[in-house]
């Protein structure tokens, strides 16, 4: 079986959060001042109704190699998982990791940790390695025995390769004074990644959600009484995770 280089071409969603990175990166580069404000502090997010920070924080990086490991990671393992997913789909799970990954960290700080969830309180948190790492997952889920050559050399499995890609994106990210609390956003995004896939289709309105999952407790419970098949939305026939 032949190499490759990388997936291929940039798919839609891919390219434009490269660009958008990437921008951002120049623009925080010329004008630092950006990222207090734009920047994840669970002190500012509570104490100052931020509330934008858990979806702003995760177009800005620390520095050169922060931002080049995170976006070589987006590329080579979200470029295959749009395309199985579509474009629509993996930019709503893009989004949802990030963001969640950014709510773990904020909710993480308010526990009664005693001076480590007092320092993630007032510590500022930057990167996309929360959804980062939400796609590495998603990968790793759907191809774990699939081989890559590591550096041209080395022959691994993906599910080791994504360890590896994955240990690098996070001392890339917590390499600078205010980045150890980042941490928690990592973790954060494999959680809410792992909760997202294995729980199927999960809607960006919850109340629409609820009401869905609530018509298919409805639905099973007749089927058990009548036999009557389980139905549901027109895309379940479509599903990504079994």
């Amino acid at each position: 079986m032949g190499a490759a280089f990388g997936p291929g071409p940039l798919t839609p969603a891919v390219k434009w959060l490269l660009i958008a990175n990437v921008a951002m990166f120049l623009v925080t580069l010329f004008a630092p001042a950006l990222v207090a404000p734009l920047g994840l502090q669970p002190a500012a997010v509570i104490g100052r109704w931020r509330w934008w920070q858990p979806a702003t924080y995760m177009f800005l990086h620390a520095d050169i190699f922060h931002i080049l490991f995170n976006m070589l990671a987006l590329w080579m393992f979200g470029v295959e998982l749009e395309r199985l997913w579509g474009t629509v789909f993996f930019a709503k799970y893009y989004a949802i990791t990030g963001i969640g990954a950014g709510l773990c960290t904020v909710l993480v700080s308010l526990l009664p940790l005693g001076g480590v969830s007092e320092r993630m309180y007032v510590a500022m948190t930057i990167g996309a390695s929360g959804a980062i790492y939400g796609l590495l997952l998603a990968y790793a889920l759907y191809f774990p025995h699939r081989e890559i050559y590591m550096y041209f050399l080395f022959r691994v499995p993906v599910r080791i390769f994504v360890v590896i890609v994955g240990a690098i994106a996070l001392l890339s990210s917590i390499s600078n004074s205010q980045g150890g609390m980042a941490h928690a956003a990592h973790l954060g995004g494999l959680l809410v990644g792992w909760v997202y896939l294995k729980s199927g289709n999960v809607s960006l309105h919850p109340i629409a959600e609820i009401k869905y999952r609530y018509l298919k407790w409805k639905i099973n419970r007749v089927r058990k009484k009548f036999d009557v098949y389980s139905g549901g939305r027109a895309d379940d026939v479509n599903r990504r995770i079994h």
